[in-house]
């Protein structure tokens, strides 16, 4: 592990892969099999379950775990005590392991402070998920999502701001002029 800092509190499991520019703040554990790509920052007491793949440049603040199942592309931030699941019907004295269901957060996406992420579902690309949301389905690309259950109220650029489309379809980020198109409930930048 060239050029990765791990604090003397934190552990790194045997057989994880760990990307330079890596920093693994105070009191966290990486298990075995996890992947990390380079320039993530991982928060304090922060757990990576086994087996768990983190693209380039990934955020994640403190008090978060990352469970067996989920993948995060790059660019992905992962919001100050934001809670992911891996099973349905969770029972202390049922094993479940065989159950886990994949979680996939798509480039770019960001997952606010408190947010519940619900296994099984997918977060698009640059979605942007509300501080203390809970996230029962899938979300579209450029979503913004609030609430419980979250509830798509509109739609963000690669930037995070909120576009507002005009009556063809088109809105500009006005953060950086970037354009987007509404067509058929999805959005793309054009």
């Amino acid at each position: 592990m060239n050029n990765v800092f791990v604090h003397p509190s934190s552990y790194v499991d045997e057989g994880c892969e760990i990307g330079e520019g890596t920093k693994i703040w105070h009191f966290s554990h990486v298990m075995t099999g996890c992947k990390i790509g380079e320039n993530c920052n991982i928060g304090q007491n922060v757990v990576i379950s086994p087996d768990v793949v983190l693209g380039r440049n990934c955020k994640i603040q403190n008090n978060v775990s990352v469970y067996t199942g989920v993948r995060c592309e790059d660019d992905v931030f992962l919001g100050p005590s934001m809670v992911f699941t891996n099973v349905i019907n969770p029972r202390a004295a049922v094993s479940r392991k065989a159950e886990y269901r994949e979680t996939l957060i798509r480039k770019g996406a960001s997952v606010g402070a408190n947010a519940t992420i619900v296994c099984g579902h997918t977060l698009g690309e640059y979605c942007l998920i509300g501080a203390g949301s809970v996230v029962t389905k899938d979300v579209p690309a450029y979503a913004l999502m609030v609430g419980n259950p979250a509830r798509r109220t509109g739609w963000v650029s690669e930037h995070g701001e909120k576009l507002q489309f005009d009556a063809d379809g088109t809105a500009v980020c006005p953060a950086t002029g970037e354009k987007y198109r509404l067509k058929d409930g999805k959005v793309e930048k054009i």
